[in-house]
């Protein structure tokens, strides 16, 4: 199916405009006379539609609105709250082929991969109706008699979550669904690159709270970083703000955050490495490379950029892993056959071309790729090919995070030298390893092995499950987002002690005689 016939389809499946608001607040801001910004389908370059920004008096409707629905929705009982965002859950099953396919026109994934891409927001909240009713919190015994000592979770308030746009609706899902189950308010910052996603996610999630007669909670405001960001990021009324992007901009959001006492979540650059040993299963290590490599056009925060191969084994795998990389489909992803789709825009295509020169300058041998395509009947979409670049040593452009499926593929000898090129690099997201031998994988695995956040054995580095806490250590920024108990970071611990007795007995010792 063409780019403009699908675009049909799903512009009016989901009832979005050439002109659309992109400020809610328990009602959608008029559009007149305000700044908009344009879609354009990384695809063929065609225009998609725009959405209106949103400026200072508009971000304080939504502030005031954030505010007023937190008294409401904090003390509904939580797995009532639960049951809320399951209705949203269905909702956006109903809904998932027209907003996987969204994904598709707006950022390039590929049909499988914006149709995940929904589903990974559709398990958040399944995930949340579970967490709705385990708000654990602990009974201590307490070394005073006649003494109770506990802890208990409170919802911060007003949440702001600030997505890129990769992930244009599952991080969106990561937050705002295991915060609003936790009793929050979320403020919606999108990436400009994919605001219709987000109006459409929005306008999806906010029915089912209009249906059943409850107050906004998710609330959106599109815009510039350099306003809306800055707005949110600086504002003493958010609580917490969730960023994902790249290390800089993270830098400044968590220092502008801690400066006024706020909580962070950082979810920022991956320069993530793959270890194939020497008894590694080759043919699995080379398919879990290629698709850590190209998956999403090498744009997941998680994608494979380092690969470090035993020499032992460096011949065969490299003339499987270019075998592999030559029978890729790159072309439009709306084509069930295309494994690799464009960059998201052409400024993506400039730091791919600025990469491999300086890959190249720095010592580097292309063995596969490197160049720009062209796509008949999409001339003007920003395909690249999937790169496999040779480096001599782990220095200059190797160490930077670029947002392209280039890969850098170096040899090792020994796990000692492997583990010391892996944990080389400032950031800390995913890390793999490929190998049939106990000894080597629980090294890898153990406070010595990899530094990172998350670690997979047999497997790629991308394509976390949700039910894991997602992030990572160092430049990565150390916030956790998702599953397990990053419900948390969306919450206050209060410890609690109660006296059921008749007197007031100190702790440590301690004797106040009156």
């Amino acid at each position: 199916m063409t780019v403009e016939k699908t675009k049909q389809i799903v512009m009016d499946g989901l009832g979005l405009k050439e002109r659309n608001s992109g400020v809610y607040y328990g009602q959608w801001m008029g559009s007149e006379g305000k700044k908009t910004i344009e879609s354009f389908c990384p695809i063929n370059g065609s225009f998609l539609g725009s959405v209106t920004q949103g400026e200072e008096s508009d971000y304080e409707k939504v502030i005031i609105a954030a505010q007023k629905a937190f008294k409401v929705w904090s003390v509904i009982p939580a797995p009532r709250r639960g049951e809320i965002i399951g209705e949203i859950g269905a909702e956006l099953l109903k809904n998932k082929e027209l907003l996987g396919k969204l994904v598709s026109l707006e950022v390039g994934k590929t049909i499988s991969e914006g149709a995940g891409e929904i589903q990974e927001a559709i398990d958040i909240a399944n995930f949340a109706v579970g967490l709705s009713r385990q708000l654990y919190g602990l009974t201590i015994a307490s070394e005073r008699p006649d003494h109770r000592l506990m802890e208990q979770w409170h919802p911060l308030g007003t949440i702001g979550v600030i997505t890129s746009f990769n992930f244009p609706a599952a991080v969106w899902a990561w937050n705002a669904l295991i915060a609003a189950v936790v009793g929050n308010v979320t403020i919606w910052k999108p990436s400009s690159s994919a605001l219709l996603t987000a109006v459409a996610v929005s306008r999806i999630a906010n029915r089912v709270m209009e249906r059943n007669g409850l107050p906004p909670i998710f609330l959106l405001v599109c815009g510039s970083g350099r306003t809306v960001g800055n707005l949110l990021v600086n504002d003493k009324r958010v609580s917490l703000i969730s960023f994902t992007g790249s290390t800089k901009v993270g830098r400044s959001v968590g220092e502008q955050t801690a400066a006024r006492f706020g909580k962070s979540i950082l979810e920022l650059g991956g320069n993530n490495c793959a270890v194939v040993t020497s008894k590694a299963q080759i043919d699995l290590a080379v398919k879990g490379v290629a698709f850590g490599a190209m998956a999403t056009a090498g744009q997941r925060c998680t994608s494979t950029r380092r690969v470090l191969v035993h020499s032992s084994i460096y011949p065969e795998f490299i003339a499987k892993l270019t075998e592999v990389y030559s029978k890729v489909n790159i072309g439009s992803p709306l084509d069930s056959s295309v494994i690799v789709g464009p960059l998201v825009n052409n400024g993506a295509v400039e730091d791919f071309k600025k990469t491999v020169t300086e890959a190249k300058e720095q010592g580097g041998r292309i063995l596969f790729g490197g160049k720009t395509i062209t796509i008949p009947q999409n001339e003007n979409g920003c395909f690249v090919q999937p790169t496999i670049i040779e480096v001599p040593k782990q220095k200059g452009i190797v160490l930077e995070e670029t947002f392209a499926p280039i890969l850098y593929l170096m040899k090792f000898d020994s796990m000692d030298e492997a583990i010391s090129i892996h944990n080389g690099v400032p950031q800390g997201l995913s890390s793999a390893i490929f190998s049939t031998d106990m000894r080597e994988i629980e090294l890898f695995i153990s406070s010595l092995g990899s530094d990172c956040g998350i670690v997979n054995v047999n497997t790629s580095t991308a394509g976390a499950e949700i039910g894991g806490a997602f992030g990572g250590e160092k430049e990565t920024g150390g916030g956790r987002e998702s599953g397990s108990d990053s419900w948390k970071y969306y919450a206050r611990r209060q410890t609690v002690t109660i006296n059921y007795g008749y007197d007031i007995p100190l702790s440590q010792g301690i004797v106040f005689p009156v």
